[in-house]
């Protein structure tokens, strides 16, 4: 079984891995068990933080890395918060006030108009310095409600309704969050891609 990092200290995240990697044939080790911090996210796009990260994990626990950096953008918004989407409020994964203002943004704006989508990047680099990391990227597609509903999940799930369901994220079970989410597509796409490389 091939151990691998996982680039991430946020508990939902890691919850969510688990879940989503119980199967997968690898042993996945959160970084955090590494001793290995989280690294300064200066990237300007979702694909270059989750690089980033992969690679500050491989470099320092001389293992293969699985990264993420996902986030929420809002059409309304201008695509915000964005890369943002943890610290939206000013203080780093406070959901709490995140939504909060994520709401007070929005108020007024009609439900038509409330379009929104996750997006999730996954990188998987064999070693920090790997030139041709794998790359997958996945996006789910809702609108923002005009106050949250349900308590599971973590981050925007109460105020995030997927396209063709009338539960909020927060009010699904975990199965099938992780089936439609963002995340679980995503590591769909990277086991696609892995299967490939394998067969090549």
């Amino acid at each position: 079984m091939t151990k691998i990092v996982l680039a991430s200290g946020n508990p939902g995240k890691l919850k969510e891995f688990g879940a989503l990697l119980a199967d997968s044939g690898f042993n996945v080790v959160p970084q955090g068990q590494l001793g290995i911090e989280d690294v300064e996210e200066t990237g300007l796009t979702f694909v270059e933080n989750a690089l980033l990260k992969a690679r500050h994990a491989s470099r320092i626990s001389g293992l293969p890395a699985l990264a993420d950096d996902s986030g929420l953008c809002v059409d309304h918004l201008g695509g915000a918060p964005g890369l943002y989407s943890a610290r939206y409020s000013g203080n780093h994964g406070d959901a709490a006030a995140n939504n909060a203002k994520l709401l007070h943004a929005l108020e007024g704006v009609p439900q038509e108009q409330r379009g929104a989508f996750f997006i999730c990047v996954l990188v998987l680099l064999r070693h920090a310095e790997d030139p041709a990391p794998l790359i997958a990227e996945a996006r789910w597609h809702g609108r923002i409600l005009g106050e949250g509903r349900g308590t599971g999940g973590f981050g925007y799930n109460p105020v995030f309704l997927p396209d063709g369901y009338a539960q909020s994220v927060a009010e699904m079970d975990d199965a099938l969050k992780n089936r439609l989410s963002h995340r679980g597509q995503a590591l769909v796409l990277l086991r696609e891609r892995l299967r490939e490389l394998h067969a090549g």
